[in-house]
């Protein structure tokens, strides 16, 4: 963790993360805090980049998203230039929620959402299958999701 966060920080850190939505006098009275004092630090903390942006986090069921794929890609080189292509066509991908370049027997591994097999099948044969460089692809779908967070240890 950055040495330029203090205790009082990570406490903010760690709330933001678990209630995006708190208002400032809450959050400040939740870390003990001023409310003008709180509102400098968490501006701070967004200027230096520790809060990079706040969201809603979407329930996949609820939206028609309940089926999810891990899919490992191998490519069939390691070019700087095939890895680039491949890195920005796969971003274009909606279906992608997230792209890791792995170390080991992967070259990549995406999380996946899809609405049931099927619709995963057409986003494997037209969209995954012709990103750049694809040479093999290894899939393994998620039976259930057992725990699951976005917030960091603070």
């Amino acid at each position: 963790m950055d040495s330029t966060l203090d205790e009082m920080d990570r406490r903010i850190l760690h709330v933001l993360q678990r209630q995006g939505r708190i208002s400032n006098a809450d959050l400040a009275e939740r870390v003990h805090l001023s409310a003008s004092a709180c509102h400098r630090r968490v501006q701070r903390l967004e200027k230096d980049g520790f809060i990079r942006d706040y969201v809603a986090l979407l329930t996949a069921r609820k939206i028609g998203y309940p089926t999810m794929v891990f899919v490992e890609i191998s490519l069939s080189g390691q070019a700087d230039e095939l890895l680039e292509a491949f890195e920005r066509e796969v971003a274009l991908v909606p279906e992608v929620l997230e792209c890791h370049l792995m170390a080991g027997t992967a070259d990549y591994i995406l999380k996946v959402v899809a609405r049931d097999t099927d619709d995963f099948a057409r986003v494997h044969r037209q969209k995954l299958a012709r990103l750049p460089g694809v040479q093999g692809m290894q899939s393994s779908f998620a039976l259930r999701t057992v725990f699951k967070t976005t917030a960091l240890p603070t």
